[in-house]
């Protein structure tokens, strides 16, 4: 009887692999973008600066502006999660405050000068905005978790559409703030924060 043969080839990818992959893959179209232009860039040049084939950029993303997206969403689940984490009767900020002890779960400044990009850029314009507006369900659920509403209440979807304006209006003002090649990742990750928190600060006076 003849043993079954096992699986030839690469072993899958993990998740946290292919993640990885990914935002290898947008920090190299961010480089690019920002040293020659979205229009001379192509995925040959974006697979190589990574050291894969262009083949494999199409598989992780449609388009050469979707790249960036990684860059756009990290923040998401996290800001979620303080969302559910915020306490009835504190302040907004406080629940964000694990958020300031650490820049890695901020804005970094290669997201900067790829935000001001999407003033010019249409096709970047629209993967920044489409990742805000996928965002607000999952602010929506959270709000509504925390204020022990039904799924379908229409007052965390509203709360997650003030928030979700506010912090990317915030983040939009200081990446137009932050053109300055001589400015200091110290001040530019103190204005940031400083956006942010007046952001939360002006979005929880319309949340109860």
């Amino acid at each position: 009887m003849t043993a079954a043969r096992g699986r030839m080839g690469r072993p899958p990818l993990t998740e946290e692999r292919k993640a990885a992959i990914r935002l290898d893959i947008a920090h190299a179209a961010v480089d690019l973008f920002i040293a020659q232009g979205v229009a001379a860039t192509t995925g040959e040049q974006i697979g190589q600066a990574v050291g894969i084939s262009a083949r494999t950029v199409w598989r992780y993303f449609p388009t050469k502006e979707s790249c960036v997206r990684p860059l756009f969403s990290t923040g998401v689940d996290t800001i979620a999660t303080a969302l559910r984490q915020w306490r009835p009767g504190r302040p907004l900020q406080e629940a964000f405050d694990p958020l300031w002890a650490t820049d890695a779960t901020l804005t970094g400044s290669d997201v900067g000068a790829l935000l001001r990009l999407t003033r010019t850029e249409p096709g970047l314009r629209a993967v920044w905005l489409q990742t805000h507006d996928e965002a607000e369900p999952a602010f929506a659920r959270a709000l509504a978790e925390r204020a022990g509403l039904p799924a379908d209440d229409v007052r965390p979807v509203i709360w997650a559409a003030m928030l979700n304006a506010a912090l990317r209006t915030a983040v939009e003002q200081h990446a137009a703030r932050s053109t300055d090649p001589d400015l200091s990742p110290a001040w530019i990750m103190a204005d940031l924060k400083a956006a942010l928190r007046t952001a939360l600060a002006v979005a929880a006076a319309g949340i109860t």
